[in-house]
């Protein structure tokens, strides 16, 4: 696996994940009851923005280093999963 490979990896992960974390908590301001003007009732009130990349980072980090360690150096090739013999 190229550096390049394994940053497009992480970039994948991270990226699936943020998507997954960003509902997480949310409370919107209808729900609070504090809306501020020129904003939608949906909007949230305090995102937590920081703390759900932190650990976004974090459980990347946990499943990017066994996946590229499989890849490289694991049981599993290119050639095994090749379908049409082009390999």
């Amino acid at each position: 696996m190229t550096i390049t490979s394994a940053l497009v990896l992480f970039a994948v992960i991270w990226f699936m994940l943020l998507f997954m974390a960003l509902p997480l908590g949310q409370k919107s301001q209808q729900e609070e009851g504090e809306r501020v003007p020129g904003t939608p009732d949906s909007a949230p009130v305090d995102p937590m923005i920081g703390k759900k990349m932190f650990w976004v980072t974090v459980i990347t980090v946990i499943l990017w280093v066994p996946l590229v360690l499989f890849i490289s150096y694991g049981p599993l090739s290119v050639k095994d999963i090749d379908l049409y013999g082009r390999m």
